[in-house]
């Protein structure tokens, strides 16, 4: 493949401060419509502060094919998480998966109430309040657009690997 025509560093930053622009337009789409996000939007979220550091650290590692198969395995990986979470919101939100009732509980009063473990378990599993859809833009929900989101970043990531960006 030709020279891509970033740098390593600029073309990973380039992503860092996109996955943290898309946090936060998700809190000032919070705080504009008044709205509480769920335990897997606020999952989501940290997926994607988790996947733009690993962006930020990767810009200022010298690039050899060692580190971009690394690189390319922990980005991968998570995009993949990201877009697991998201897609099981979608299918809360849709009605496909049945999520009780009773564990509509918000963030919290999960970490307040209940043991640790059990807080994490109810915050993987997605809890009631989950399959509300409170915001949509164009007629795509939230976690539609963070699915969106992730795979670009999982093509993305397989586009700097294949990519000879010195």
């Amino acid at each position: 493949m030709k020279n891509f025509f970033l740098s390593h560093k600029q073309a990973h930053l380039i992503a860092f401060f996109a996955a943290y622009f898309l946090v936060a337009l998700a809190i000032v789409i919070q705080k504009k419509f008044n709205l509480e996000p769920c335990p897997l939007c606020i999952t989501q979220r940290i997926i994607f502060m988790v996947l733009g550091g690993l962006f930020l650290i990767i810009s200022f590692i010298k690039p050899n094919l060692l580190i971009k198969k690394v690189s390319l395995f922990f980005l991968s990986l998570t995009s993949i998480v990201g877009m697991i979470f998201s897609f099981k919101h979608i299918l809360i939100q849709s009605k496909a998966i049945d999520v009780p009732s009773e564990c509509g509980v918000d963030l919290n009063y999960m970490f307040e109430n209940f043991p640790f473990s059990k807080a994490l378990n109810l915050l993987f599993k997605g809890t009631g309040d989950c399959s509300h859809i409170d915001w949509t833009f164009l007629g795509i929900t939230i976690p539609e657009l963070s699915l969106m989101a992730f795979i670009l970043f999982f093509i993305y990531a397989m586009f700097l690997f294949r990519a000879n960006v010195k």
